[in-house]
């Protein structure tokens, strides 16, 4: 009995969740409900009303990395230029890292532009139907409208502004061919946001990288619970 409680726990897997955009964190209870007694989940969050960029919040990510475990690291939409950049520096303790529908460099290179019109946007259309029609789409529910409202309404304008822009920015493709753990890529075939290519630019890098799709939004992690744990612990195994 002792030997076989022993090798369960081996098998637990500690995820270090680095979020999107929002970064409040608040938007995985289902994630941890699905992880339990088969991994720990730790979510990191970012400061809802400062203005900073993927360099500063990459500082606040670390301070999430536990020192004395092995963790997977899981990046996801807004997270994964930050989840490279961390991946790239190789942690001592890090065993895999897992990118959920994001990027390495701006999604839309067409809209680079716009980062000098960010700071004059609307942003409060985001507490919008619009917000769910890119991030849910047609599996978008009461519950996941109430909670994407209530985790915008708790981040500063300015601060999703910035962000925004971060994204507009950012390019981290020249970090991809240092990572050396075991990568896969979460992709929703119903994305509204981060189109295949953004996969595609990856793994040109990370030939290895392992994709494992599924038919979602781009709020993959909230409305595919259960198939991406699954497949998720598949591959970490």
């Amino acid at each position: 009995m002792a030997w076989v409680c022993a090798a369960k726990i081996e098998l637990m897997k500690t995820i270090v969740l680095l979020p999107g955009m929002d970064g409040t964190g608040t938007l995985y209870g289902d994630l941890q409900d699905a992880l339990a007694g088969k991994g720990k989940l730790i979510v990191a969050r970012y400061p809802p009303d400062q203005v900073l960029d993927y360099a500063a919040l990459e500082q606040v990510a670390r301070s999430y990395l536990p020192v004395d475990e092995d963790y997977v690291l899981l990046g996801e939409s807004f997270s994964g230029p930050i989840a490279i950049s961390i991946a790239a520096s190789r942690p001592e303790r890090l065993q895999a890292l897992v990118l959920c529908a994001t990027f390495a460099s701006n999604p839309h290179s067409i809209l680079s532009r716009l980062r000098y019109v960010v700071p004059y946007l609307p942003v409060k259309l985001a507490h919008t139907r619009i917000a769910s029609y890119f991030l849910l789409g047609r599996f978008a529910t009461q519950e996941l409208d109430s909670d994407l409202a209530k985790a915008l309404a708790g981040v500063k304008p300015q601060t999703l502004k910035a962000r925004l822009q971060a994204v507009l920015a950012c390019d981290v493709r020249d970090k991809l061919q240092t990572i050396k753990v075991p990568t896969c890529y979460l992709r929703a075939s119903e994305d509204k946001l981060v189109p295949l290519s953004a996969y595609t630019d990856m793994q040109k890098q990370i030939t290895s990288m392992q994709l494992l799709e599924f038919e979602a939004p781009h709020f993959l992690l909230q409305t595919k619970v259960g198939d991406v744990v699954n497949r998720l612990l598949n591959f970490l195994e």
